[in-house]
């Protein structure tokens, strides 16, 4: 004990030291009578250009000042459904241990369960690739009005600091983020400890800003809960954000939107959330099983009305032109991406036999597909020819984005498909999931389809738009690259989504560090999730 009591004495005097030595002030220097924050609606925007903001996030920047639904998302994103389980278990635990303990502890607890254990890159990689399409939903409107209109933008966070950056700086502005730091090994697993000075909660907020700041302290702060005082009185103005309900910002007011974003789960998953989910988890399962292999053996005229059985909501809109005659080729339907069931679906909705191309899928996928289904090569003679053979046979089904986006935004049509026929139908694709998105770019693709009918009402709109006229084709003199550019505009317009130039090695890039390929370069643990 006596040893202990030397050591906190001889930290003590080296902070003592160094805060002099930066003119800082020291704790005695900066204790002051508690003071009166005025709410964050009477915060004055003007002339904020060329100064300074640090803004705390939970409660503040973002609308809930519950941080355990992003924990999940690392737990079940970046480990596993038992680690989820186990952090949910865990969540009463943490919350008494907030309220008649310490803030401190409870976050010590739910990062410990949630990041112990797991590789840096998967963290960091949830963290760009999950976790923004959350946070950006959660945006509180007053205190983005205000935090928006500052040149130079800090978070002040007891989140570790991993779990938020990606956010905060792509999608606000920030130019730093003082957070919670993370025990990792050399060979970058996370160990679940919290590096010192511990948990950014209080004091140690203050310190943190003391430290970057030194004597040029920012020129306002923005808290939510007491624990934001001691920070906060160090800003030349300060205001708090009070706890009321409000819409939050649409994403499209935010520097960017989220376009791309992976994950499984559709819904934050607050701890009534995830409870809800896990529950309902066997028994979707169960359910998605009858909705494949029922369907398997039944002629096409009969799957339709087995959907509606089953819970499947499939809308067609749209009269497809009839199927191809002797001697003609087949049509081509040209599709936006929403899920690998795409070709399926279309297939049902048109109630007759169709094929279909695709840049990637198993070996599992393709045996069980009810439909003909060939990969493509990424050979661009190679797939030419495939098609060509393949509208000989009949109609063909086509996604030329060549990846799918969950979001109203369609990716960058890829040209090849006009140049080999005349005869295209577009096909503009929507779907609704209320708990478990149906495709993955980290995660395993072969169980796609079985989360998508894992939903409890699973729907696909499928509307059928009027064939080329001649004179948009490269038959009528148009180029392939015009033809595909018209056709995703076209499809936009139908569906109300928005046209990017985004592509699929953009997406793969973005959320999974890689290029997007299937070809043997890529690690054996990948090849196997594709």
């Amino acid at each position: 004990m006596l040893r202990n009591r030397a050591e906190e004495n001889q930290n003590g005097t080296r902070e003592r030291e160094l805060r002099l030595h930066l003119h800082l002030p020291t704790p005695q220097m900066t204790e002051m009578k508690p003071r009166q924050f005025e709410p964050i609606s009477r915060c004055s925007c003007n002339k904020r250009s060329s100064q300074t903001v640090a803004s705390d996030l939970d409660g503040t920047l973002l609308r809930s000042s519950n941080a355990f639904p992003y924990y999940m998302l690392v737990a079940i994103e970046a480990g596993s459904l038992l680690r989820g389980v186990l952090l949910l278990l865990t969540s009463p635990l943490a919350y008494f241990t907030y309220i008649f303990v310490s803030e401190s502890l409870c976050i010590q607890i739910l990062t410990f369960i949630a990041f112990a254990g797991l590789r840096l890159r998967d963290v960091e990689m949830v963290s760009r690739a999950v976790l923004p399409k959350f946070y950006s939903g959660d945006v509180h409107p007053e205190t983005w009005r205000a935090f928006s209109s500052f040149g130079r933008r800090y978070i002040v966070t007891a989140n570790p600091r991993v779990m938020v950056e990606p956010f905060v700086v792509n999608y606000l502005g920030a130019d730093k983020v003082l957070g919670t730091e993370l025990v990792v090994t050399k060979s970058g697993w996370v160990t679940g400890f919290v590096r010192r000075p511990g948990v950014l909660v209080g004091e140690r907020k203050r310190d943190a800003l003391l430290r970057q700041f030194g004597e040029n302290l920012p020129d306002l702060g923005l808290g939510d809960r007491e624990t934001d005082h001691d920070f906060m009185s160090l800003c030349k103005e300060a205001y708090m954000v009070p706890a009321t309900k409000c819409e939050p910002v649409p994403s499209s007011k935010l520097l960017s939107p989220v376009v791309l974003h992976d994950g499984r789960l559709v819904q934050r998953p607050t701890p009534l959330v995830a409870l809800l989910t896990f529950i309902w988890l066997p028994i979707g399962f169960f359910l998605s099983l009858l909705r494949i292999y029922l369907n398997l053996p039944l002629p096409r005229s009969a799957v339709r009305h087995m959907y509606r059985i089953l819970g499947i909501k499939l809308i067609v809109k749209g009269s497809p032109p009839p199927p191809q005659r002797n001697g003609e080729s087949g049509i081509l339907f040209v599709c936006n991406h929403r899920t690998m069931l795409d070709p399926v679906i279309t297939a049902v909705a048109l109630g007759r036999k169709v094929s279909c191309v695709t840049y990637s899928i198993s070996k599992i996928s393709e045996l069980l597909s009810p439909i003909k289904a060939i990969a493509l090569s990424r050979d661009r003679a190679r797939d030419a020819e495939n098609i060509k053979r393949l509208l000989q046979e009949g109609d063909l089904v086509i996604c030329p984005e060549g990846t799918t986006c969950r979001e109203p935004f369609l990716l960058r049509f890829s040209a090849l498909f006009a140049e080999l026929t005349d005869r295209i139908v577009p096909v503009a694709i929507n779907t609704k999931q209320s708990i478990f998105h149906g495709t993955t770019v980290r995660g395993w693709k072969m169980f796609d389809p079985y989360f998508f009918f894992m939903n409890p009402t699973p729907t696909y709109e499928i509307t059928f738009l009027n064939q080329l006229p001649e004179e948009l084709t490269c038959k009528g003199g148009k180029s392939a690259i015009e033809v595909a550019n018209y056709i995703q505009r076209a499809i936009a317009g139908t569906l109300g989504f928005e046209s990017t130039n985004l592509t699929r090695k953009d997406k793969y890039a973005m959320l999974a560090g890689t290029d997007g390929s299937a070809g043997p370069k890529k690690d054996k643990a990948q090849s196997s999730r594709e």
